[in-house]
């Protein structure tokens, strides 16, 4: 078997649609090579229709990360589809929520509970996850040596303030940064940690958020090579390039893939 992923086995989170980013990313691991298992939360009958339009038909877990029994059972719940004593090579993290509330116009008027769950879902979850996985990405028998796990997540340029973002936007911050320290502290077990930060698409995430439209006429104006609102796949591309061994000592980065609107000036 040939491809980027080779051989690998990648946990892919936030599969809703056949247009979202992780499907598009569980796609093109498949055809690179990787066996994929992905999570859903809610309507998993759903997850799982959407599993059969890959490549090849992925296993799907319940995974809620507000829900403690969820993490605590989640590598003992993938080890069952990897086989005994096989580890987890990548986790692909694409899960983010906020409360209506907490988006729209309405920073300053958002209560803490709207807050709280905004940053539990968004930007902790890249932590909790990761951390129930960790006896799937580096087993204490040692077989991790000379292997490596990759942790990619999803992300949104935090640099700036945007329109109608809010509260999602701080999230994205406490995100970038949850990363850092994830790749400060796992590095040590050859785990790296990266986020590619996506230009806007008209994915059912976005649907959630008022005047998303709004948002996203500022890459039709300023993305200097173009942007396609409706194409997920080189958000996806820059996720398997992560996951892959291409980038052995890259950790903490985040990788822009919007069209170059992130460096532009006024």
């Amino acid at each position: 078997m040939s491809g980027l992923l080779a051989g690998k086995r990648i946990l892919v989170t936030g599969v809703l649609t056949d247009a979202s980013i992780a499907f598009h990313a569980a796609k093109l691991a498949q055809e690179e090579g990787a066996e994929v298992i992905l999570t859903g939360f809610g309507r998993l009958s759903l997850v799982q229709r959407i599993a059969r339009r890959l490549p090849k038909e992925a296993p799907v877990i319940e995974l809620d990360v507000q829900n403690r029994e969820h993490l605590d059972t989640l590598a003992e719940r993938v080890a069952e589809h990897l086989g005994e004593g096989v580890p987890l090579d990548g986790l692909v993290h694409s899960i983010a929520f906020a409360p209506q509330d907490a988006l729209g116009g309405n920073f300053l008027q958002t209560e803490w509970e709207s807050v709280s769950t905004a940053f539990e879902v968004s930007a902790y979850s890249l932590k909790s996850v990761t951390m129930a996985l960790l006896p799937l990405l580096a087993p204490e028998d040692g077989s991790v040596e000379g292997r490596g796990a990759s942790v990619v997540g999803l992300d949104f340029d935090a640099q700036v303030a945007w329109p109608k973002y809010d509260w999602m936007g701080v999230a994205k911050a406490a995100l970038e940064s949850t990363s850092r320290y994830l790749a400060r502290d796992l590095g040590h077990q050859n785990i790296r940690c990266n986020l590619i930060a996506a230009g806007p698409l008209k994915s059912m995430a976005a649907k959630s958020i008022p005047g998303f439209e709004q948002l996203a006429d500022v890459w039709d104006a300023r993305a200097p090579i173009g942007w396609e609102l409706t194409d997920p796949e080189p958000a996806g591309r820059g996720i398997v390039a992560l996951l892959s061994d291409w980038f052995p000592k890259t950790t903490g980065e985040i990788v822009h893939v919007d069209g170059g609107v992130h460096m532009m000036g006024a």
